[in-house]
């Protein structure tokens, strides 16, 4: 049988196993004190006031808006290369939904692609903007908190892709501090930085948001805690939901989440090697650009071929690598080309539309071994050099 490399992978070790195995056998499998010391750990890691656990990354998304007071028909924007889960929560929640350009190179909007937005559509209020670190890399956060300033809207930081990662590397400022937006949301499932099987994390400096969403993801229900007896009685205070992270899962978290430097480094590792070995090809693709302030989880590793150089297309690329057991992805198809959302999502995205044309996300975890790369690169190449013109 042949061993497939996939695109992104979970590192899970014996010690994951014996943490959680044990907690199995503890009087809580569900929310209790190790939930608590996950979140702890978490918020002092990446430097936050407050952090909460819950289900998944999108319920962290769709916690944090309500957080916001948000009320049906406020102007949300988002970049329009992203994953689903913002957009859907948005909608469900009857956001007048505005989409960004992004970067043709990195897939992230831009200040600019921000602004650009605003000026087009003449948007006059915003709510709120969700950026997202497609990739990893932190780019252009503390622009994006002077455009808070100027149009006074709430910064929700969709960082999915880079838990570890840092805005400021010579003065230590991590994703997730909030230094530079007023929450910020993490994806704890099993391709992301650190895994809790499924789970979500969010960040904030705020304590009203903080107190909201903990009522929130736990049925909206208020219980005063009394000490020395049987405190049976609770309020509902708002109608909430079940978006609590169990023990079971915090404990793998807890793990993980000392590990998460290790891994963060072989991210890096695989990065700079895929760069080595594909820099003599830079006249038939473009390798992710490189930020020397911050620092990149590396979560994806994208390249964009350069079409014109190339007598191949990049499906046929895929599904040739894909022959030799080696799994690729595409982060991600624009918002405007899914059925239910093209009406909603109209516009000229040239950035989005050369950056979807041509990207493609290597495999990058911390676990895959060297042999594997160099099967890759090696795959990768002898393609290009079969199919250039």
């Amino acid at each position: 049988m042949k061993k497939i490399i996939p695109y992104g992978k979970q590192t899970i070790e014996n010690d994951d196993v014996k943490i959680v195995a044990k907690t199995l056998k503890s009087d809580y499998l569900t929310t209790g004190p190790i939930t608590l010391k996950f979140e702890k750990k978490f918020k002092k890691f990446v430097g936050s006031k407050y952090a909460s656990s819950c289900s998944s990354g999108t319920s962290a998304l769709h916690l944090s808006l309500l957080a916001t007071n948000f009320k049906k028909g406020d102007v949300i924007i988002l970049p329009v290369i992203n994953f689903i889960a913002s957009i859907n929560m948005s909608y469900l929640l009857g956001a007048k939904l505005y989409f960004a350009d992004v970067d043709r190179y990195t897939g992230q909007m831009s200040p600019k692609n921000l602004e650009d937005c605003i000026k087009k559509n003449k948007i006059k209020k915003i709510k709120a903007i969700i950026t997202m670190h497609n990739g990893g890399n932190p780019t252009n956060a503390e622009l994006f908190y002077k455009l808070k300033k100027k149009y006074k809207f709430i910064i929700i930081e969709d960082a999915c892709h880079s838990l570890g990662g840092k805005y400021d590397v010579k003065n230590n400022i991590k994703v997730g501090s909030c230094k530079y937006s007023d929450i910020t949301t993490f994806s704890l499932h099993p391709i992301k930085s650190i895994t809790t099987g499924e789970g979500g994390m969010i960040t904030t400096n705020n304590k009203k948001f903080y107190k909201k969403i903990n009522l929130l993801k736990n049925h909206g229900i208020f219980r005063k805690p009394k000490k020395n007896k049987n405190n049976w009685n609770y309020k509902i205070v708002l109608p909430g939901y079940n978006y609590r992270l169990s023990d079971l899962s915090c404990s793998l978290g807890i793990s993980q989440l000392a590990k998460i430097n290790i891994f963060i480094k072989k991210r890096n590792q695989i990065s700079n090697f895929y760069r080595r070995q594909l820099s003599k090809f830079t006249k038939y693709l473009d390798l992710p650009p490189k930020h020397d302030k911050e620092l990149s989880a590396n979560h994806l590793f994208v390249i964009l071929f350069k079409k014109e150089t190339l007598k191949i297309s990049r499906e046929r690329i895929i599904q040739e690598l894909y022959k030799k057991g080696i799994v690729t992805q595409i982060h991600y198809i624009p918002i405007f080309f899914h059925p239910f959302y093209k009406k909603i999502c109209r516009g000229k995205f040239d950035g989005a539309n050369y950056y979807f044309n041509n990207c493609l996300s290597l495999p990058i975890f911390p676990s895959i071994k060297k042999e594997g790369l160099n099967k890759i690169i090696y795959c990768l190449e002898n393609i290009i050099r079969r199919h250039r013109r």
